[in-house]
């Protein structure tokens, strides 16, 4: 597959509310990394918890997690194989406190 449409299917796939359940919603993470051997997510929704949330691998080299998050903005980051990454179909990024910038998903 093609980077670029590996990119389109992480855009597509972090856009779309996966159900409603009350108050929160299921929101699936991905992220391509065929060579990497762990990967977690951390942000404001774990207290930026390195551990707290591996992700799985698939077949297919992606790394899936879903969380139910409440309405609202969250700032994130993956974990890979000890180094910080963001998310390439991340479309909004704010500056943070070591110099890089964080992801931003917003639940509604």
């Amino acid at each position: 597959m093609a980077a670029l449409e590996v990119v389109k299917k992480m855009r597509e796939s972090m856009s779309r509310p996966r159900q409603m359940t009350g108050a929160t919603q299921e929101v699936e993470f991905t992220f391509h990394a065929p060579e990497a051997k762990k990967v977690c997510i951390a942000g404001k929704f774990n207290a930026w918890n390195t551990s707290s949330m591996p992700m799985k691998k698939g077949k297919d080299g992606v790394w899936r997690i879903k969380l139910n998050l409440s309405p609202g903005k969250y700032e994130y980051k993956y974990l890979v194989d000890g180094a910080w990454a963001s998310d390439l179909s991340c479309s909004e990024l704010v500056p943070n406190s070591f110099g890089t910038e964080n992801c931003v998903i917003s639940v509604h």
